[in-house]
C-alpha cells in the first residue's frame, strides 16, 4: 500500500486578500471584472430609476439588444470604454475614470524589494489624473 504524501498549504492567515491574489497572479483580471461589475450594476440602476426598458436604451445607443445585454453582463470585461461612456451619456450622466496613487502598504510588484523606513511615515498627497466624458 502506497503512503500518499501530505499536501502542505500555504498558510495566508495575516495577510491581505490584496496579497493573496498577486500571489496567485490574479489581482488585475479580478480588479477588471470588479470595475466592470460596478459599471455594469450602475447602469442598469440608473436604467431603473429613470424607467428606461432595454429596448429603449439599445435605440438610444443605436445598437442592437444583444450588445446592451453584454454591456450590462457584469461577467463581460470585454466592453469598450467608449460604448460605456456612451450608455452613461444617454442616461444624462457621465463615466469617469481615475488613475491614482497605489495606498501605501499596499502589495508591491514582485521582484521589488521594500526599504525599512528611517522616518515616521508622512501623509502622502494623491495625484490624480482624471478623464471625463
Amino acid at each position: 500500500m502506497k503512503k500518499r504524501g501530505k499536501k502542505i498549504a500555504f498558510d495566508h492567515s495575516g495577510s491581505s486578500f490584496d496579497a493573496f491574489l498577486e500571489e496567485e497572479g490574479i489581482r488585475e483580471e479580478v480588479e477588471a471584472v470588479a470595475i466592470k461589475r460596478v459599471l455594469a450594476w450602475q447602469i442598469s440602476q440608473e436604467m431603473q430609476q429613470q424607467k428606461k426598458t432595454k429596448q429603449a436604451m439599445a435605440r438610444d445607443l443605436q445598437t442592437s439588444r444583444s450588445q446592451l445585454d453584454r454591456l450590462l453582463d457584469p461577467r463581460n470585461v470585454s466592453v469598450s470604454l467608449d460604448t460605456m461612456a456612451r450608455a452613461a451619456k444617454v442616461l444624462g450622466k457621465s463615466l469617469v475614470i481615475q488613475i491614482r496613487n497605489r495606498k501605501v502598504g499596499a502589495v508591491q510588484p514582485r521582484g521589488t524589494a521594500s526599504r525599512p523606513k528611517k522616518r515616521p511615515a508622512k501623509r502622502i498627497r494623491r495625484q490624480e489624473a482624471r478623464i471625463e466624458v
